[in-house]
């Protein structure tokens, strides 16, 4: 059983790790910090694995323990550390990519980067992720009231983002 119950969780990481620490790094605007606090979710959810799968919450429950690793993080922040570039984000880029899609990235994960943490999660959840209203309000631990003004306060903060004006967003107009 215990095999079986193992052999899940690998399977679940190795299927989501990568979304995860999308979530994380649109949330922090650091690679190396986003895969920290994915390493540190991941771990988290270890501990729990048998219990949460059981709930049959393990997304959901997965996904609330990066954003809240990732903000805990940012709020931890030290003076000292050094953040890192977007090496890692340059490095997906399509060399005969005509339209500019990574410009297009590193501007909105730019404007994102200027925005309330909170408000950043509530948007990256709504529009990036694709989650509900109620399931963002889950996996921030709040109610869905927070997430919706949240997210209109981020939402007006980021149309009128001077290097978003030139870009076309259906989320933003």
């Amino acid at each position: 059983m215990k095999d079986e119950t193992e052999r899940d969780y690998i399977d679940f990481v190795t299927h989501q790790a990568n979304a995860l620490c999308r979530t994380a790094y649109l949330l922090c605007g650091d690679w190396r910090r986003a895969e920290d606090a994915t390493q540190e979710a991941l771990i988290r959810l270890y501990r729990v694995w048998g219990r949460i799968q059981r709930k049959g919450a393990v997304a959901a429950y997965a996904r609330k323990v990066v954003v809240s690793t990732t903000l805990d993080a940012l709020r931890r922040k030290s003076s000292q550390e050094l953040v890192g570039g977007d090496e890692y984000f340059t490095a997906e880029a399509d060399p005969a990519d005509p339209l500019g899609v990574l410009e297009n990235r590193l501007v909105i994960t730019q404007a994102l980067a200027e925005l309330p943490p909170r408000q950043r999660a509530c948007v990256v959840l709504r529009y990036f992720d694709e989650l509900s209203v109620d399931e963002t309000a889950a996996a921030l631990n709040c109610r869905p009231g927070t997430v919706k003004s949240q997210t209109l306060r981020a939402l007006d903060k980021l149309r009128t983002h001077p290097a978003l004006a030139e870009l076309t967003l259906g989320v933003l107009k």
